[in-house]
């Protein structure tokens, strides 16, 4: 008897285990200064960030869930999404693309005018990018730590 590929469990998609190369602890420099953490929760279809920065005098602590939505019944989204919930009582919602060596992440929706791209080093240790709003925004540069070994973590 041979078993029927729709009884298999069901694996998380390439595009969200690309963002695996976030695993491990970062820290940030720049405009905003913190450290923050990507892990995987189990099953490997979210990724979780923990995290606290300071920007411009203001200091937050959040915890961010990563993958694609799933609704009950439904399919995955198309996009990869998350939400972050702050210290501050905020819940964000953002969208992930990771495309070569470059990380978008929109806030809102895809292509909003809110944004974060950053460009992985070639080794991956470090991602510099900028935040971009609309009259606004700020530099980091987030270096990974070595004591985080991200097949650990």
């Amino acid at each position: 008897m041979t078993a029927d590929p729709a009884d298999a469990a069901p694996q998380p998609d390439a595009a969200v285990r690309a963002l695996d190369r976030l695993v491990g602890t970062w820290r940030i420099t720049g405009d905003a200064t913190g450290e923050i953490t990507y892990r995987w929760l189990d099953g490997g279809f979210f990724l979780v960030q923990t995290g606290e920065l300071d920007l411009w005098g203001h200091h937050n602590r959040f915890t961010e869930f990563v993958g694609r939505e799933k609704p009950f019944g439904g399919e995955p989204s198309a996009d990869i999404k998350s939400r972050t919930y702050t210290s501050t009582g905020d819940t964000l919602d953002y969208v992930y693309d990771l495309t070569g060596g470059t990380l978008t992440i929109w806030g809102g929706a895809r292509n909003s005018d809110n944004f974060y791209r950053g460009t992985f080093s070639p080794d991956d240790t470090t991602l510099t990018g900028d935040w971009t709003w609309p009259g606004g925004g700020y530099s980091t540069v987030s270096t990974r730590q070595p004591d985080a070994d991200p097949a650990t973590s």
